[in-house]
């Protein structure tokens, strides 16, 4: 019976993850055009952040409660995810067209943070207070690229025209944030009951069921936000959330309480920048993702799930 109900909340958690996605996208690209904001910069800060707001959650819950498996885990697991299913699946249902920017500049940081943060957690088994500051810093600095990007304005972008007033949009976005994130805690939660009473692993249960269901948002998101035409936010979005996961959820983290890095995750940090260095190559000929590299990055997780399962 207890089963039943967790595979029910599930479902109750994947519905609202879907609605509030979808008010989550219509607010922010409407407030975007009001503002005339570069939606790439909306994807790689408001939405990011909203959508990374469970693992935000999770990891520094984890930290606090000095489950390294939940908090490391959780966060390579995720930006793992982000880009093979997420973008995979994405990139599977429809081309997403990548800007120049995002080429050069913000997929390049997202792999020299994750290396930043290996290099980090392995020097003596944990990322302490100080190890903290330093990926504050480094998302200080992040924050002030992308102010600079905002000042650029809408310049290179086609002009629309948003009709609805702004507190419509801005009260869209926040309910649709606000079901994202219930939603997602609602399934976070009913996956590792059910995850739980199959037997599964608490390693297991970090790199993936977590995982997947703090993930939950960014997919989503992005899916309906490349279904709608805002490439920029779906590819923002991932790219957005996997920096913020490391420097803000992994630093916030440390700077409460040290956060145990254990060897085991060298591993899962490799496969995280391995899956950053497709996604470049995937996309730098031709700026977009197509389906072939959809499908291999799709398989490419496949791969690491059997590794975790053997």
């Amino acid at each position: 019976m207890e089963l039943i109900l967790q595979v029910t909340l599930l479902v109750v958690g994947f519905a609202m993850l879907v609605k509030g996605a979808d008010w989550f996208v219509d607010g922010a690209a409407g407030i975007a055009v009001k503002f005339g904001i570069p939606q790439l910069v909306v994807g790689l800060t408001i939405v990011a952040m909203g959508t990374s707001a469970p693992e935000a959650a999770v990891s520094i819950t984890g930290a606090m409660n000095g489950a390294a498996d939940i908090a490391v885990g959780n966060v390579l697991g995720s930006n793992i995810l982000n880009i093979l299913i997420i973008l995979g699946l994405t990139g599977f249902i429809t081309n997403v067209a990548i800007q120049k920017s995002t080429l050069m500049i913000e997929m390049p940081f997202m792999m020299v943070v994750t290396i930043i943060f290996a290099v980090l957690g392995l020097n003596d088994g944990n990322v302490g207070f100080m190890e903290g500051i330093i990926l504050w810093i480094f998302f200080l600095v992040y924050l002030g690229y992308l102010f600079v990007l905002a000042k650029k304005g809408n310049q290179d972008e086609e002009e629309k025209e948003e009709k609805r007033p702004i507190w419509k949009l801005v009260i869209l976005g926040i309910i649709g944030g606000a079901i994202v994130v219930w939603g997602a805690d609602i399934t976070v939660d009913a996956a590792i009951a059910i995850a739980q009473a199959i037997g599964l692993s608490e390693r297991f249960i970090g790199l993936t069921i977590v995982a997947l269901g703090t993930s939950l948002p960014e997919l989503v998101t992005s899916v309906t936000a490349a279904k709608k035409g805002n490439s920029d936010i779906a590819i923002g979005n991932i790219v957005g959330s996997n920096i913020f996961n490391i420097l803000f959820v992994i630093g916030t983290s440390a700077l409460i309480v040290p956060v145990i890095y254990e060897a085991t995750f060298l591993v899962d940090a490799v496969v995280a920048l391995a899956a950053g260095v497709v996604l470049w190559i995937a996309t730098i000929r031709k700026k977009m993702l197509t389906r072939p590299w959809a499908i291999a990055m799709l398989t490419g997780y496949a791969v690491y799930l059997v590794y975790l399962l053997v």
